[in-house]
């Protein structure tokens, strides 16, 4: 049987390995990456832990808070803000922020979620309250950069540093969206009819720039085709009276090829005058004698060959008894 003294000393060794392990167990301290620990020494502040093994003093040192040092994303619920000229707006705002000092951050602020929150609200109705309703749907740019330069200024002494500011939307009244949807409509058709009147001008400029240039061309192809229409008639022409030349025709064959041509020459409409050369005329002559040569010629013989008549008895001047 175990007498009480080696359970007594069973009993004692238990509890040393117990205390031994729960000192073990509060002297290590492992923190995550991206995280900080804030460390309390006797309930005053002491250091701030980083990622990886630490060292703890037990029951002497206190993880008061580990604290996310990665940058945070936190969207905040519609805000009521009055534009300048008296209108209320709904405007939703995300903010970008990140924890750069743990211990500035768990001292100096009880919840820096909640006073970023407030202070985002606060700064936007200042902002947006100096602006009209356009100008603050088309100064978005501008209102988020304010907006951060303030609250980075504000926050860095929580230890925290805002990256961006961004406003998610901006919604005015329902009778201001009518109204907007309208003037935008309007705008919208302006610009639709601006556009055809642009189209149509730069098709007509384009039909009239195209008949031009066929304008031009045909001219040019008339003209051509006038040029060597004159030229192909100028060596038609010199052929011709090359040939006549080389030929040496009397004026009698001329007026016979001018006598033919006559009857073409008057079927044209604008054939009011015609001019008859000198020599055409004596060639006409010679060629009028000669058809008449026969006739006269045969007249002259039946009078050579005719007998002179005899001449009439004189009368009796004696008158009769």
């Amino acid at each position: 049987m175990i007498d009480a003294s080696t359970i007594i000393v069973i009993i004692v060794v238990v509890v040393v390995v117990i205390f031994v392990l729960v000192v073990l167990f509060r002297s290590i301290r492992i923190i995550g990456q991206a995280t900080a620990g804030v460390v309390e020494r006797l309930g005053r502040y002491h250091k701030t832990l980083l990622p990886g093994l630490n060292i703890l003093v037990p029951f002497v040192d206190k993880v008061h808070r580990v604290v996310d040092l990665r940058e945070q994303v936190v969207s905040f619920p519609p805000q009521p803000v009055i534009t300048e000229d008296n209108l209320v707006v709904s405007i939703d705002t995300v903010v970008y922020f990140q924890v750069t000092d743990a211990r500035a951050a768990t001292y100096e602020i009880a919840n820096y979620l909640g006073a970023v929150e407030q202070l985002t609200t606060t700064t936007l109705r200042n902002v947006v309250g100096g602006l009209n309703l356009e100008e603050a749907l088309t100064s978005r740019d501008n209102i988020n950069g304010q907006l951060r330069i303030v609250l980075d200024e504000a926050t860095g002494k929580w230890g925290i540093r805002v990256s961006r500011v961004e406003l998610k939307a901006i919604d005015p009244p329902t009778s201001i969206q009518d109204s907007m949807e309208k003037q935008m409509r309007a705008e919208r058709d302006r610009r639709a009819l601006i556009l055809t009147a642009e189209g149509t001008k730069q098709s007509a400029i384009l039909t009239a720039e195209g008949q031009r240039q066929a304008a031009i061309l045909q001219a040019e192809g008339a003209a051509k085709a006038a040029v060597l229409r004159a030229q192909g008639e100028a060596e038609a022409i010199t052929t011709v009276f090359k040939a006549i030349h080389d030929g040496d025709p009397d004026p009698k064959l001329l007026a016979y090829q001018y006598l033919q041509t006559l009857p073409e020459i008057a079927q044209g409409p604008a054939s009011k005058l015609w001019i008859v050369p000198s020599e055409l005329t004596e060639a006409l002559k010679g060629i009028g004698t000669a058809f008449t040569m026969p006739g006269a010629a045969a007249r002259s013989a039946v009078a050579v060959s005719a007998p002179p008549a005899s001449p009439a008895p004189p009368a009796d001047p004696t008158p009769a008894s």
